[in-house]
C-alpha cells in the first residue's frame, strides 16, 4: 500500500509533467494560431483593414517579404509562462496601430523602394538601367498586362506617393493585429489545459 510520502511524490511528479506538457502544447498551438492570422488576413475573426492604395483582395497584407511573419518566436520562460515576441522594429505599429512621422530617412527609403521596382535611368557603375527586370515584358519590350505587373505598378505608386510626402507629415497606420489575447485563443488554451489534466491526473492509468 502506497504511503502518504509516495502519494505526494507521485502527485508532484504528475503536476510537474502537467505544467511542462501544457506549456509546450500552448507554445506550439498558439504559435500556429498566430501564424494562421497571416493566412486569415485577420486577428482570428477580426478582419484586417484593407490597404487604400491597392484594393486587390487576392494580395495578402503584411506578407510582402514574410519577414514579420517569420520573426515571431515563442519560448518557455519559466515554470508557468510562454513568451511570444518579435525583433522586427515595425511589428508593434502594425499589431497595435498608431501614427508615425515622416522623416527624411523614411523618404529616402521610399524612393529606394520605388526605384527597385521601376528601375532608374541614372547610370550605375557605368551601366544605364532603363527599367526594372522585376516587370514581365513581351519580346518587343512592352509590359505584359498581367496580375504581377499590375501589383508592382500599384506598389510603385504607393512608394512614390510616400516618398513625395513632406518631412513631418503624420501617417496613420491601421491596426492589423496578429498576436495577442483573443477569446478564441483563451478557448484553445482552456481546451489544452483540460485535455492534459484528464490525461495526466487520471490515476487509473
Amino acid at each position: 500500500m502506497p504511503t502518504p510520502t509516495d502519494i505526494n511524490k507521485e502527485l508532484q511528479k504528475r503536476i510537474d509533467l502537467y505544467i511542462s506538457k501544457t506549456l509546450k502544447d500552448i507554445k506550439v498551438e498558439a504559435a500556429d494560431e498566430f501564424d494562421a492570422n497571416f493566412n486569415r488576413q485577420a486577428f482570428f475573426n477580426e478582419k484586417w483593414a484593407r490597404r487604400k492604395y491597392n484594393d486587390d483582395e487576392s494580395r495578402g497584407l503584411l506578407v510582402q517579404s514574410g519577414t514579420l511573419r517569420r520573426s515571431i518566436t515563442a519560448k518557455i520562460t519559466d515554470r508557468d509562462s510562454v513568451l511570444f515576441q518579435t525583433t522586427v522594429p515595425y511589428a508593434r505599429i502594425h499589431n497595435e496601430g498608431g501614427t508615425i512621422t515622416v522623416t527624411s530617412r523614411m523618404k529616402k527609403y521610399f524612393w529606394w523602394k520605388y526605384i527597385t521596382i521601376v528601375g532608374s535611368k541614372r547610370p550605375k557603375a557605368g551601366i544605364a538601367i532603363t527599367y526594372s527586370e522585376r516587370f514581365q515584358r513581351k519580346k518587343n519590350g512592352e509590359l505584359r498586362n498581367n496580375k504581377r505587373n499590375r501589383e508592382l505598378t500599384e506598389e510603385a505608386k504607393f512608394y512614390k506617393y510616400m516618398a513625395l510626402k513632406k518631412t513631418g507629415t503624420k501617417i496613420t497606420i491601421p491596426k492589423r493585429q496578429f498576436i495577442g489575447n483573443h477569446p478564441d485563443l483563451e478557448k484553445l488554451l482552456k481546451e489544452i489545459a483540460e485535455k492534459n489534466a484528464i490525461e495526466i491526473f487520471s490515476f487509473s492509468n
